[in-house]
């Protein structure tokens, strides 16, 4: 889950309730459950398609430091009264050079400002919510401006209904409008009912999203961690999730900008520190590039800030 949502029980909700049906986004990028038609997935190579191989070679790629967030949800724990101020300079002394904000901590903009600048730390981007009304999506435009924020992602939708999705799509469209206006990027972030939740047809709340969201004002977030996951709950291997989680970049015609990274335990699937799980972020990085790579682990595989550290030197080292 990301921002208090619990996307693991959509997941599993949205799998008992549609009976494992998988027909949407599988059309959508031309796999079947079991691994054929990898090849026509844009960015893999057909001889790497054919293998789907778990790791890929190691190229002269890099994430860049000035790239490199987290996402501070993953740091709740800690992220509580004089230990926020802790917890960021221990963040900014590992070599972070930006955050994305997951709320306020009980703090005005001004001061979580004040406080990011001084340790170097820039809130660059947000997680919020789809606004209630006029006044609230003003004050988060409002906060966002005062932040310097590049990015607002709105974190988590969930419905069995499509008319739901439809009716969240146009809404987006208009704060992400709004949000143009004043400067900001405006995103969707993914879990994995998106793909895996069936309207009765085939088609998929994220079929949906990717043809009514308006690509001139909307971009996408993708957890890579949810997209592996949902590739895999709809019956695919680890390593051929991860071409899915490819098709899924690739196909939308929105455009992906930010990744939220995080791993999966090889023997529970839960999320995992970077590096000690079983998805090869390479082939993703290596196909397509964003700007901002956000570390994430809603539960840190030891601590909070053990985890930060882990991630921030994973992406500083992974070449693809």
């Amino acid at each position: 889950m990301c921002f208090g949502f619990d996307g693991d029980g959509a997941l599993r909700e949205s799998l008992e309730k549609k009976g494992m049906s998988r027909r949407g986004v599988f059309s959508a990028i031309g796999l079947t459950a079991g691994a054929a038609g990898l090849a026509s997935v844009p960015g893999l190579a057909p001889a790497a398609a054919a293998a789907a191989p778990a790791k890929a070679e190691q190229g002269g790629g890099t994430v860049p430091k000035n790239k490199i967030s987290i996402q501070l949800y993953s740091l709740r724990s800690v992220m509580t009264g004089d230990g926020i101020n802790e917890t960021l300079s221990a963040l900014g002394e590992i070599g972070y050079p930006r955050v994305e904000l997951a709320g306020l901590y009980g703090r005005t903009a001004k001061e979580m400002r004040r406080t990011l600048d001084r340790r170097g730390l820039r809130a660059s981007s947000s997680h919020d919510g789809i606004s209630a009304s006029r006044q609230e999506l003003a004050t988060k435009l409002d906060n966002a401006e005062i932040l310097g924020q590049k990015y607002m992602v709105v974190p988590y939708l969930n419905s069995d209904l499509r008319e739901d999705w439809q009716r969240w799509a146009e809404q987006m469209n208009v704060e992400a409008e709004a949000a143009r206006r004043r400067g900001i990027a405006y995103g969707y972030h993914n879990h994995a009912h998106e793909f895996t939740t069936d309207f009765g047809d085939g088609t998929t709340p994220w079929d949906v999203l990717t043809s009514e969201l308006d690509p001139r004002f909307v971009h996408l977030e993708v957890d890579l961690y949810w997209a592996v996951t949902g590739g895999i709950n709809l019956g695919l291997n680890p390593a051929n999730a991860t071409t899915f989680a490819i098709g899924v970049i690739h196909q939308a015609p929105q455009k992906v900008r930010q990744y939220h990274v995080k791993d999966r335990d090889a023997a529970t699937g839960d999320m995992a520190d970077l590096g000690t799980g079983v998805i090869d972020f390479r082939p993703i990085f290596a196909s397509h590039q964003v700007e901002e790579y956000i570390v994430e682990n809603d539960t840190p595989d030891v601590t909070p800030l053990q985890t930060a550290d882990v991630g921030y030197s994973y992406l500083r080292r992974v070449r693809f």
